[in-house]
Formats: C-alpha cells, structure tokens, sequence
C-alpha cells in the first residue's frame, strides 16, 4: 500500500509484485503506449538508431548481472558479441540450421566460453580480474582476426536476410519488422533478468556481491555462483552479438573491440549499477548521444563550421566527460535521479 511515508506490504505475495502502485501500472502503459506508437511516428533513420538501442539493453542488461549484481568486473564485452555473432553466422549459413536454432545455440557457446573465461573470478577480484577478463578480449579478437576458416579468407561474413519458415525481412519494411522482433526479445530479456533476482541463485549472486566471505558461511557455493554468473551474463552478451549480426548482415571483428567492452560499461555506469531498469536508461542514453550530437552540429555548422570536422573527436569528449559527471554528481546513475524524482514528488511537501 503506497502512503505519505512510503510503500508498506502487508503481505510476501504484495511485496513479490513488480509492481506496486497505480502510478507504476500507469507509467508501464504509458512505455507500451510509447513502444507501440514508435515505428508510426518515427522515420527509417531514427528507428534504425531505436533497434540498435534495443540490441544493446540486452548487451547492457547482461553485463549488469554480473558487474552490478555479482560484483565482479568484465572488459570482455565485445569479445563475447564476436562469439555470439560468429557462431549464429556460421551455423545458420554454412549448415542450413533455423535462425532461431542457431541464436540459441550462440547463445549458449557464448555462455560456456563466458564461464571459462570466467575461472579466473574464483581467484581473483578487482583490477586483476580486469585484467584477466581482457586478456579474453584480445584472445577472442586473435581468433576472429587470424583464423581465416571463420571468414574463408575474405575477413567479414556476408549474412543472408532473416528469414524464418515462410517468414523474410521486406527490403521496405526492413526497419519497422526488425524494431518489432527486436523490441520482443529485448522485453522477454528484461523480464528474465527481473525475476532471475527473485530466485535463489539471483540473491546468491547479490550475496557474492556484498560480501562473498559472509555469502559461503550462510551456505552459498561461491564457485558456482560466480562462474554462473559470468554464464548467464555471458548468455545475454551473446544473443545482443547474434541479433547484431542478422540485423546489420554483415560480421567483421571491427564491431567487437574494445572500444565496444567500454562503451557497454559505460552505458550501466550511467544507468546505474545494480539495476535492470538503469541498464535500460544506459542504453537509450549511450545509444542516443551521438545522434543527438549529429543533429546539433547540423544545427549550428553554418555559423561554427569547424564542429563538423570535429564532430568524431567531439563525440569521443562529450562520451567521456558524461561518465566522468556521473561518476561526480550521481554515481548511482539514472536510475537513482529517476526514483529520487518520483520520491520528491511522492512525498511532497515533505522532503523525505
């Protein structure tokens, strides 16, 4: 029951719920209201930017689990996308499998590579394990870059339109009937990502991440919880790294740097870390930056000319200076700025 002073449960079954007031039912019909009317009112250039969004909530969503919720550190990200991307390619074009077939079957080789890569975690913590995890980074890369089989010499791999059964992508409607498959799976990932920390094995890994020492002597095996933790992370990376192959048709290793390992931290550092929700917010706001970014030197590059040649160094500036305000002003991300506003207007005229 939402009041003046909070919300108070009367019941497990009232606290279990996602939702928990009117507002929150409200503002989710508001969001599918939203989602629903985006491929009517949006045109070919910004839904394009909408399904990229919507490929790195997944991405975000699974590096969230096992940064903000395991506590322990990846720099892998975009070596576990080429995994993904590569294996549902490779599968589905060269042995004829369904598309769907081969997404799944990527998904779970990014998985078990995730958890061997992983090994490292059991004896490892902060830095070092940073470093360990981007040895994966640069061992993956070795591999796509100089295993020539992968590509058949020719260093990319040409993908064939989506089609599933008598299903095809419509050159027409490639954009509007990718933003709907996209949008589908993105939710059905939230979802599983919201409930997995309603089961044992999600709150084992918020134990671990707390305090593992206190987490083993109340019976959790932390073995297994952080090397499932970089499995499941590693899964959700995954499927972000097959739906980017299928959608742009083409692989090459440039997509999966390091640079994309960093900007996928970023993206749960802005939103939040911890948070399903924040890793949402990071996306939408990481993904919608240098968009906007073009759109203003456009506006002013008649009367300041010198931004458009400057606008990739500028974008790379104004990257790195919105992290370094998060960092600052509210290291809890958007997430924190969004409850604290709904606090405030919660509890007014009271301030807490």
């Amino acid at each position: 029951m939402a009041t003046a002073t909070g919300i108070h449960h009367r019941t497990y079954r009232s606290e279990l719920r996602l939702r928990h007031t009117k507002a929150e039912y409200f503002r989710l019909a508001l969001m599918l209201v939203l989602l629903l009317a985006a491929p009517y009112v949006l045109d070919k250039y910004w839904l394009g930017i909408a399904n990229v969004i919507l490929i790195s909530v997944i991405g975000a969503v699974g590096l969230n689990i096992l940064v903000g919720f395991t506590g322990q550190i990846s720099l892998g990200q975009g070596g576990f996308l080429a995994v993904g991307a590569f294996t549902s390619v490779i599968i589905s074009d060269r042995a004829g499998v369904p598309v769907p077939i081969s997404i799944a079957i990527a998904v779970l080789m990014t998985a078990a590579v995730g958890a061997f890569f992983g090994l490292p975690a059991l004896r490892l913590k902060g830095l070092y394990l940073a470093i360990a995890t981007l040895a994966s980074q640069e061992i993956i890369m070795f591999v796509v870059r100089r295993w020539e089989w992968l590509t058949e010499g020719k260093g990319y791999l040409e993908v064939e339109r989506l089609h599933v059964g008598g299903f095809q992508v419509e050159r027409q409607m490639f954009e509007v009937q990718w933003y709907w498959i996209l949008l589908a799976l993105a939710t059905l990932a939230v979802v599983v990502a919201r409930n997995l920390f309603r089961t044992t094995l999600g709150r084992s890994f918020m134990a671990v991440r707390d305090q593992d020492i206190a987490a083993e002597a109340i019976g959790v095996n932390i073995t297994r919880a952080k090397v499932t933790a970089f499995a499941v992370s590693s899964g959700f990376v995954g499927l972000a790294g097959a739906l980017t192959a299928h959608y742009t048709e083409t692989v090459t290793w440039e997509r999966f740097t390091l640079d994309v390992s960093v900007l996928y931290l970023a993206m749960i550092i802005v939103g939040g870390l911890g948070s399903i929700a924040g890793a949402v917010y990071g996306a939408i706001f990481m993904g919608l930056l240098p968009a906007l970014l073009t759109e203003l030197v456009d506006v002013l590059g008649s009367s300041l000319p010198s931004l458009s040649d400057q606008l990739p160094a500028l974008r790379n500036a104004v990257f790195g200076i919105a992290i370094i305000v998060f960092l600052l002003v509210e290291p809890r991300g958007l997430d924190r700025i969004w409850t604290r506003m709904k606090d405030y207007v919660r509890f007014w005229p009271f301030r807490y």
